[in-house]
């Protein structure tokens, strides 16, 4: 009997200290399924038994416990970045997609191959449908991305793509994923589309580097040539039409001497249509001066018939 009662004893403590370690077990287990904490960056969403009860803000908060009510944080103040083509992790940038990095390679419009490298920027706007309308929604924004790229990539020349159509695929790029996202209610913003890299694939970056140098040389003798054409045609045209006024003015010139020698012949005419003898007398006198025009200085021999006439010089006066 005397050993009995300290063994019950021992037993009533012990089962007291099980009881309290239970009790503290599960409180520890209750507090923890009910008390949780929303960073300042962050919003949560609220889930009991699996359908969605509210969104919290940042703070502390409570909950039903053991698993009854669940939360999901969802960041939706950081600007998060998808990279395409490439794959980076840097300090301050979030990248949560192991991509191919053959999803860069595609066909332009005028059928050469290119490597496109571009990233994306979003925000979570909607907590709630970024959780639950899209079961995978970092590899649907993918998906689509890559799918609108192609598009526009498609539409455009290679050399375009390379210059000066860059600005113009990033607006559109950014438009048309805003539209199709929307579409889905996957509950982002895209803030900008960026491409990076772009330029042929390795294996035929020779043979384009050489293609680019011919049309660059192609261009520059293009240029030459529209040079000495600038300077040659306006010289040859002024040329031209110099010969053109000279051609005009000697016609004209022509022109007004034969109309002057028909007028001048005309009016003998007349005069010997009114005086035959007179103006044939005249014209003979005319002609003789006109034979004898310059002969001071020699002799002039005439035949009988006024055929012809030889003008002969004074030998006597150079023999002298």
């Amino acid at each position: 009997m005397q050993n009995a009662t300290p063994s019950k004893f021992g037993g009533l403590l012990s089962s007291g200290a099980l009881a309290l370690i239970v009790a503290g077990i599960v409180l520890i287990v209750l507090l923890g399924t009910s008390v949780y904490i929303v960073d300042q960056t962050e919003e949560a969403v609220v889930t009991r038994f699996g359908r969605y009860v509210k969104t919290e803000s940042p703070g502390l908060h409570f909950k039903l416990p053991f698993g009854i009510d669940r939360q999901y944080s969802v960041n939706i103040k950081t600007v998060q970045t998808e990279e395409f083509g490439f794959n980076t992790l840097r300090s301050g940038v979030s990248s949560t997609y192991a991509g191919n990095i053959k999803e860069s390679t595609m066909l332009t419009g005028d059928l050469n191959i290119v490597d496109v490298e571009w990233i994306i920027q979003y925000r979570v706007v909607d907590p709630k449908a970024w959780t639950f309308n899209v079961l995978n929604p970092v590899n649907t924004i993918h998906d689509v991305s890559r799918s609108i790229i192609n598009t526009l990539v498609g539409d455009r020349a290679i050399m375009d793509i390379m210059g000066s159509e860059r600005s113009a695929i990033e607006t559109a790029g950014t438009e048309m994923m805003n539209e199709t996202f929307r579409g889905y209610n996957l509950g982002i913003d895209v803030i900008a589309v960026k491409l990076q890299n772009i330029g042929p694939p390795a294996g035929v970056q020779a043979a384009f580097d050489d293609v680019n140098k011919a049309i660059q040389d192609m261009n520059r003798l293009d240029n030459e040539g529209l040079q000495v054409y600038n300077e040659e045609i306006p010289k040859t045209k002024g040329q031209a039409a110099q010969q053109i006024q000279i051609a005009q003015g000697y016609a004209t010139e022509r022109v007004n001497r034969a109309n002057g020698e028909a007028a001048r012949f005309n009016s003998v005419y007349e005069e010997y249509r009114r005086a035959p003898e007179i103006t044939r007398q005249r014209l003979y006198y005319e002609m003789i001066e006109e034979a004898f025009a310059g002969s001071e200085e020699g002799t002039v021999i005439i035949d009988r018939n006024f055929d012809n006439f030889l003008p002969l010089r004074n030998i006597g006066q150079g023999g002298r």
